[in-house]
C-alpha cells in the first residue's frame, strides 16, 4: 500500500517534483508493483505541495515556533530567577560568614581578656603574698631581737666542702662465688 509519506518523499526528493500531483500519483501507482507490491494508493494521503496543505504546514510550523519561543522564555525566566536566588544566597552566605567571623573574633577577644584578668589577679595575689612574707620575716626579726636570739636565716648558704668517697678495694673472687655485677 502506498502511503502519504512515500508520496511526499518522492515529490520532494526526486526529479518528479516538477510534475503535477496527478501525474506523480499516476506514476507512483503505475510503479507500485516495483516498489511496494500490489495494492491501491492510501486513501488518507495529504500533499504539502498543494496550497491548502501548505497553509496547514505553515500554521503547524508557526504553532511549533510560538510554543518553542514560549518554552525558551519560560526557561529564561527560570534561569533569571535561579541566578537571582543564587546571588541572594551568596550575599546571605557572605553576611553570615562575616557575622560568624566577627562573633568568633569577639569570643577570642573575650578569652584573651579573661586570661589577662586571671594573670593580673594572680600577679596581685603573688605581690600580696610577697608583702605578707616580708611582714612575717620582719615580725620574726623583731621578736628575735626582743628575745636576744641569733639573727634569722638570711638566705645565703654556706657550702660545705665535698668529701671524696673512699675507694673500695677490689677483692678477687674465689672459687664458687658469684659476681653480681
Amino acid at each position: 500500500m502506498l502511503c502519504y509519506a512515500m508520496l511526499c518523499s518522492v515529490m520532494l526528493c526526486s526529479d518528479l517534483s516538477k510534475l503535477c500531483l496527478k501525474s506523480v500519483i499516476q506514476y507512483m501507482y503505475k510503479n507500485e508493483e516495483q516498489t511496494l507490491g500490489n495494492g491501491p494508493l492510501c486513501s488518507s494521503y495529504k500533499c504539502y505541495c498543494c496550497p491548502p496543505y501548505k497553509q496547514l504546514a505553515l500554521d503547524n510550523q508557526d504553532r511549533t515556533i510560538r510554543r518553542l519561543r514560549a518554552q525558551l522564555a519560560t526557561e529564561r525566566r527560570v534561569l533569571a530567577a535561579t541566578k537571582k536566588e543564587l546571588k541572594e544566597t551568596q550575599v546571605t552566605l557572605e553576611a553570615s560568614h562575616k557575622s560568624n567571623h566577627v562573633e568568633c573574633h569577639q569570643k577570642f577577644q573575650a578569652r584573651i581578656h579573661e586570661a589577662e584578668d586571671s594573670m593580673q589577679a594572680q600577679h596581685l595575689l603573688i605581690e600580696a603574698l610577697v608583702d605578707e612574707k616580708d611582714n612575717l620575716l620582719q615580725t620574726i626579726h623583731d621578736l628575735q631581737e626582743a628575745n636576744n636570739a641569733p639573727a634569722p636565716f638570711d638566705g645565703d648558704w654556706e657550702e660545705e666542702p665535698e668529701e671524696e668517697p673512699e675507694e673500695i678495694e677490689d677483692i678477687p673472687l674465689g672459687e664458687g662465688e658469684i659476681d653480681d655485677d
